[in-house]
This record gives structure tokens, sequence and C-alpha cells, in this order.
């Protein structure tokens, strides 16, 4: 590896860390914001879907723009905006304020993981690459293992606000590093953007959501929350109607007929929902109800991710040898058996007989999912469009997450004591058992004779949820055998 791989290497592993340890850290920290700045639930939901907002509607656009202005400038530029919006986030004085910063931290993030990758496809060959990626997802996993404890650590000593001021330290070494990249000059045509479509997309998830979170107060019938969330309905139909007859789609729908990429998109945003949920609410409820510490829950959910990144290469190989329905009916069946044992958490709380065997389950469950789930539904498609299919896949499970907590009010109502918490895991077995019904009913294990492996670089962009994706010895995907 030369000098300059070696930093872009290490460019694109840092870019990437920062986003994906703010995706891990922020959850254990809701509860001491919503004490310091009010709001109660409302303000832990709008912290996370502010920053699911942005990123889920601009993470499909993001790989053109790095495209068309260069991928050094658009990492630059993401980086930048993180750092001020980390900034903004630490001293926000409301919830108001915090809330827009993490709307720019979601927009910056949507750049940063994208442009990272396109660096690393644009400098590695084509037999390198694989192992570089390897490397990145490799290394940006452990943001998953250090988010919480050091996010609960750094809440429980000295505040939640070094949450997000601890993101300005490798923002600036990595803009240190960047200045000695250059984009090249690029003499080949580019692809137009589908502005209209980005802006139809936000426009149509921020109504629905607005509305689905402010309704908790004036209820349905107020003209502040149907009002909002009819036009975001309308937003998100005028969008896939754009989509169906732009030259240049943001989400080209023809997609959606192979099988295994539409099927296996409807299983994602179930699993995802529930994921969000699930995540979401376990820490909040250890914090708030069971008087938990930060760090130590933090702590209680470090087992799915220690069991998800250790197993997750395992059954992608064991997927890429049977073929992937068995695991993506089974997987989710699993995760939402282990929110159903939770349902015996009662007051006192015992963690260790009503929370663990639900994570350890869960975890594996994860496991069994998601690395199958990546491989079918881009082994789905032509490998030329697997840039654009794990960028859609992302998004919908972005969006999935982003309308999951939005109405998680919707299941725990004004309090969250113990009873709501079992309605929470109940919704999310369901939804989980819905994803595994989907995936049983509607994938196929058949693929085309001859089918060439996914593009490392297009499972790697999935890698930002939760799990990292299993490689072989040689870094490449394990392709899916027809049987």
């Amino acid at each position: 590896m030369s000098r300059h791989e070696r930093i872009v290497l290490l460019v694109a592993i840092l870019s990437s860390f920062v986003a994906f340890l703010d995706g891990s850290i922020v959850n254990v920290a809701l509860p001491a914001i919503a004490r310091e700045l009010g709001g109660g639930i409302t303000t832990q939901q709008w912290v996370l879907d502010g920053y699911l907002l942005t990123l889920g509607s601009l993470i499909m656009v993001a790989g053109s723009l790095s495209d068309i202005f260069g991928r050094v400038r658009i990492l630059r530029t993401g980086l930048i905006l993180f750092g001020i919006a980390s900034l903004l986030c630490t001293v926000a004085p409301t919830g108001a304020v915090l809330i827009g910063a993490r709307l720019l931290q979601g927009a910056a993030a949507a750049l940063l993981v994208p442009s990272s990758l396109a660096l690393i496809t644009s400098t590695f060959p084509k037999g390198p690459r694989a192992g570089a990626i390897g490397t990145w997802t490799g290394w940006t996993g452990t943001a998953f293992v250090a988010g919480p404890l050091l996010g609960g650590l750094l809440v429980d000593t000295v505040s939640w606000r070094l949450v997000f001021a601890i993101n300005v330290l490798p923002i600036a070494a990595t803009l240190v590093l960047l200045a000695r990249l250059h984009d090249p000059v690029r003499t080949e045509a580019r692809t137009p953007i589908d502005f209209p479509g980005a802006l139809l997309v936000a426009f149509g998830l921020a109504g629905t959501v607005f509305a689905l979170i402010f309704q908790a107060g004036p209820g349905w019938a107020h003209p502040m929350v149907y009002l909002p969330f009819a036009l975001g309905l309308l937003c998100l139909a005028a969008f896939i109607w754009r989509e169906a007859r732009a030259r240049h789609p943001m989400m080209p729908l023809h997609l959606f007929r192979e099988r295994n990429f539409g099927i296996g998109n409807l299983a994602t945003a179930a699993f995802y929902a529930g994921i969000s949920l699930g995540t979401f609410i376990i820490p909040v409820f250890l914090q708030e109800a069971a008087g938990f510490t930060a760090f130590a829950a933090g702590l209680a959910t470090i087992p799915l991710t220690l069991m998800s990144l250790a197993l997750s290469a395992l059954f992608g190989t064991l997927a890429g040898k049977y073929g992937p329905r068995l695991f993506m009916s089974v997987g989710p069946v699993l995760a939402g058996t282990g929110f159903a044992l939770m349902l015996f958490a009662s007051d006192p709380l015992d963690y260790w007989w009503q929370i663990l065997p639900g994570v350890v389950v869960f975890g594996l469950g994860l496991a069994v999912t998601v690395a199958p789930l990546t491989a079918a539904i881009l082994g789905a498609i032509d490998p030329a469009q697997s840039g654009i299919g794990s960028a859609i896949n992302n998004a919908v499970s972005r969006v999935a997450g982003l309308l999951a907590i939005a109405a998680v009010g919707l299941v725990t109502g004004p309090v969250l004591d113990t009873a709501a918490f079992h309605r929470v895991v109940m919704v999310t077995a369901v939804l989980m058992l819905v994803s595994g019904v989907v995936s049983a009913l509607g994938i196929s294990n058949k693929l085309h004779a001859g089918a060439p492996p996914v593009p490392p670089e297009a499972t790697a962009a999935c890698h930002d949820r939760i799990v990292s994706h299993g490689l072989d010895g040689d870094g490449q995907e394990r392709g899916l055998q027809p049987t």
C-alpha cells in the first residue's frame, strides 16, 4: 500500500467513524438531554428524528454530489458541516436549537459515508480495493461498541454535551489529512441530480414526522397535525409519480420489479422500524423507569452489538451457500422473540432475567438477518446498479426508523412506565414477525446462473446500520448461489 493509499484509507475511516459513532452514542444521552432542556419524550424523539430526517432524505443523492463536485470536496464540506453542527449541539441553550443542529448534522452525515467509500473506490485498484473496504468496515464497526459506553461515561461523569463535542477532535485530524488530497480533473459526462425528487421526499417526510410527533399534544383533529400530515403524504405520492417519469430519477422504480429487491426492501422497512423502536426504547426505559445510569444503560445493549459484529460473517457465508430465504425468515422471528421475552419486565426490574435474555436473542436474530438481507437485495440487480441499489436500501431502513421513532408516542402515551415499555416491545416484536413472514412468502433463493458477486463497496454502503456485513478471506462479499 502506497503512502497516498494509506492517507486515503485513514481519511475514509476517520470521517465515517465520526458518523457511525454519532449514530450509536446519542441514545444513552436522551434522558439527560430531556432533563436539562425539557420536552420529555417529544424532545428525545426530535433529537433522533431530526438527524434521521435529513440523513434519510439526502442519502440517495449524496453519491451523485460526490461524482459531480468531487469526493474530496464533498467529504471536506461534510466534515466541516458536521463539526459546526456538533459544536451547535454542544452549546445548544434550548431543545429547538439542539434539534436544528441535529438537522444540519444529519445532512452532513449523508455526505460522509458515500464520499468516503467513493474515495476508496476511486483510489484503490480492483484487487486491493476489497481488502481496503474490509479494513474500513472493521475499524468503523468499533464505533458501534464504543458509542454507548463512551456516551454513558460522558453523561454520567461530565455532561451530555460532551457526547457531541467529542466529534470535533477526529474531524480536525481528518481535515488536516484531507488537505493532502486533491480531486482529479474529470472529463466524463456527469449525471444530473434529481433535486425536485430530493425536495419532495424531504418535505414529505418532514410533514408526516412533524404530525406524528406533534399529535401527542393537541390530537389528530388539530389543523397543525392533520394539515402537515396530509401535505406530507401528498409530497410522498408526488415523489413516486415523479420518479416514475424522471429521466434521471433519484430512486429508479424499475429496480423494485426484481422480486428480491422489492420484497427485500419491504422486509427491510419492517425489520429496521423494529430495530429503531427497540434500540430507542431500551436505554431510555432503563434510565427513566428503572433508574439505570447512562453508562449502565449503554452497557446493557452491548451484547447485541458484539453478537452482530462477531456472527454476521458466519451467517453471510451460510446464506451464500444455502440461499437467503431461510435466514431472512428465521432471523426476524428470533429478533422479535427477543423483544417478546422483555414482556416479563416488571417493577422492580431485574435486568439479568428480564432484559438480558431478550437482548441476547435479539442480537442473534440481528446477526442471522442483516448480511443475508443485504446480499439478497443487492444480488437481485445488475452489479452496475448496486451503488444506487445500496443507497435505496439504506434510505429505506433510515426512513423506516425515522417514522417508527416519530410514532413511538402513539404507543407509549404520555408516561414511559413498565406498561408503556411492554406496548413498545410488543409492537417491535410484531414488526419483526411481519418482516420474517414477508421474507418467507416472497424471497427467492434462485439467481441467474453465473451471477457476478456484489461489489464490496455496495455492501459496505449499508454498513452503518448496527452491524458489519460478512466478507470472505479476500474481502469479497459472498454471492448467493442458485439452488
